[in-house]
């Protein structure tokens, strides 16, 4: 097991630290906390060892788990390299390019393993149908949510956008061309609505719409391609493919066939991949710490959480 340590025990890092000890690849060493407040309080509701001095905890454990705001990632993040410590860092993986690309560098420098914790990436949905998407050339991309002050801090690009990004990046294997993008303020002093299109070398066109001011919740993704059209839904953990291919010469009266213009005759097919529950965040903790132990590369490397935030840096250049 990994000797594992936790910094930044706010609402996510609640969950992180829950998990870790839960998972049967950590020992949760404890963690750190700048509100002594609050890791006091955690100490004693749940059991957890807090740690007054982030060094004291970074010197006991085999990796350090980085949940703080995205204005410290970059610090705590050189402290682990500093100290030969793998690390798992939370999205966006820092607040600029130049701080990415150094900590990227670093890494390589020294052999240190890092995963961003872009977690839609192990979203069952996701994974179930990944194995469908192939070439698309059309994207269509949904993320929005309720208000909630928390985040808000940031641009709704950092905040959540980005999580599409990245999928969007992982999956459109072409360079970006073209970015065009809009945004408004409507609560908050950054940008709380925003639509992006994004143009690759391929051909393939992305739409994405984000915003944190709706009513109701959804994040759905749609991808069309040749002779295919794939739905996630990364909220209701669902998924549909519409396939099509050439009809059978003898179709049976259950058989859905379209004819063209050209009289080209194809069947329609509907399929719905089978998706496994899961827990998402416990899922890529324990496939960084199977990087580590196994030496293999992690799922979601330094490089993709630069290139997101690359792209997301990009789109909120755009709409300042």
């Amino acid at each position: 097991m990994l000797k594992a340590g936790l910094v930044g025990a706010g609402h996510l890092g609640k969950i992180h630290l829950k998990l870790l000890q839960q998972s049967e690849k950590y020992d949760l060493v404890g963690f750190y906390d700048a509100d002594a407040e609050n890791g006091r309080k955690l100490e004693a509701e749940f059991g957890y060892q807090y740690f007054e001095n982030f060094e004291d905890l970074l010197s006991q454990t085999d990796m350090i788990d980085i949940v703080t705001p995205t204005l410290y990632h970059y610090d705590y993040a050189m402290k682990a390299i500093e100290n030969r410590k793998h690390f798992f860092i939370e999205k966006p993986v820092t607040q600029t390019l130049q701080q990415a690309e150094e900590i990227l560098y670093k890494c390589r420098e020294f052999g240190i393993k890092a995963q961003v914790g872009h977690v839609e990436r192990y979203n069952p949905a996701f994974i179930a149908t990944k194995e469908y998407i192939k070439n698309p050339m059309f994207i269509e991309i949904h993320r929005l949510a309720e208000f909630n002050p928390r985040g808000t801090d940031v641009s709704v690009v950092l905040d959540l956008m980005i999580h599409d990004l990245d999928i969007l990046l992982s999956l459109v294997k072409s360079k970006v061309k073209n970015i065009h993008a809009s945004g408004v303020c409507v609560v908050s002093k950054t940008p709380d609505i925003c639509n992006a299109r994004i143009e690759f070398e391929n051909g393939c066109v992305a739409n994405l719409t984000t915003s944190r001011i709706s009513m109701k919740a959804m994040r759905k993704s749609r991808f069309f391609q040749q002779d295919a059209y794939i739905s996630v839904d990364f909220l209701e953990k669902k998924a549909e493919v519409i396939r099509m291919k050439e009809a059978p010469e003898h179709p049976t009266p259950f058989d859905m066939i379209i004819e063209n213009a050209d009289g080209e005759k194809n069947q329609i097919l509907f399929e719905y991949p089978n998706i496994q529950p899961n827990n998402a965040i416990l899922d890529e903790l324990n496939s960084f710490a199977d990087a580590i132990e196994q030496n293999k590369n992690v799922e979601v490397s330094l490089e993709d959480g630069t290139e997101a935030l690359k792209v997301a840096l990009e789109i909120m250049k755009l709409i300042s």
